[in-house]
């Protein structure tokens, strides 16, 4: 997943990079035209300004781990967890729901997974170890959302940061109209709006579709893990538990065995 993101943001930039140097034929002044730090300064300062606004300190700060995430998260195996959850059923099926405690270096790697066997192994309801998981599962989903939601503000923002820094440029052009200057002068006051789209659309919005899917894939080997930790306590048959979690799964992600349940 981190692979994609780095050929992605690549492609981006360099793509944008080689337009703009084929469109300027190679010219080094049409080339600083698309420099501007008082442009800069205005799409970014803004863009940050306006999120500190919308949410408190301490998400603002998280930026960094919301964009880190996007490079860095491994992908995720529904097939291992079923793969596990359908062994340890085994186990229990042929040496008593106790014996999991013997299991539990087996899948330390699933927080979650580990923290419903280990409920059902001190002998927990199935309400109860239920309701604990479905709490955790609901508070990594509103964690998430809230760093997809706050990269997605940022890729809001930043093209009316855009908007905004042209209708000054215009502005302060229209001020000083010079015939002679007037090319450049509107070329200027429009790059504003180029550094906002860019922005938003090479950075920001797909980080925030990147966490988006990221959630979507952790929210399902995580539900996965909740239905198979109760159909483990519930002693249903492995072969059971396994067609079922595997309808969580599209078709062709199945193993051929299963095609047909």
């Amino acid at each position: 997943m981190g692979i994609a993101n780095i050929i992605g943001t690549c492609l981006g930039w360099g793509v944008l990079a080689f337009t703009i140097l084929l469109g300027s034929d190679g010219n080094p002044a049409k080339v600083w035209l698309f420099i501007d730090v008082p442009s800069m300064i205005m799409v970014i300062g803004g863009t940050l300004g306006a999120c500190l606004v919308a949410y408190p300190m301490a998400t603002a700060l998280k930026m960094h781990k919301f964009v880190l995430i996007t490079y860095t998260a491994k992908d995720r195996d529904p097939l291992k967890i079923i793969e596990q959850i359908v062994s340890l059923s085994e186990s229990a099926r042929r040496e008593g729901l106790l014996s999991l405690e013997n299991h539990m270096d087996e899948i330390e790697d699933n927080p979650l997974l580990t923290v419903g066997i280990r409920m059902a192994v001190d002998g927990m309801s199935p309400e109860v170890v239920e309701s604990v998981m479905s709490i955790e599962i609901d508070a990594v989903n509103s964690r998430h959302t809230i760093g997809k939601k706050f990269v997605g503000d940022l890729g809001k923002y930043s093209p009316a940061f855009g908007m905004l820094g042209t209708v000054m440029g215009l502005v302060l052009m229209l001020a000083e109209l010079d015939p002679d200057t007037l090319g450049i002068g509107m070329a200027i006051a429009l790059i504003t709006t180029f550094y906002g789209a860019v922005l938003a659309n090479i950075l920001f919005l797909p980080w925030a579709d990147k966490l988006g899917l990221i959630n979507d894939e952790e929210l399902q080997c995580m539900e996965i893990t909740l239905k198979g930790v109760i159909a483990i306590q519930s002693g249903e048959n492995p072969r059971i538990i396994k067609q079922k979690l595997l309808m969580y799964l599209p078709a062709a992600q199945r193993p051929d065995d299963s095609d047909e349940a």
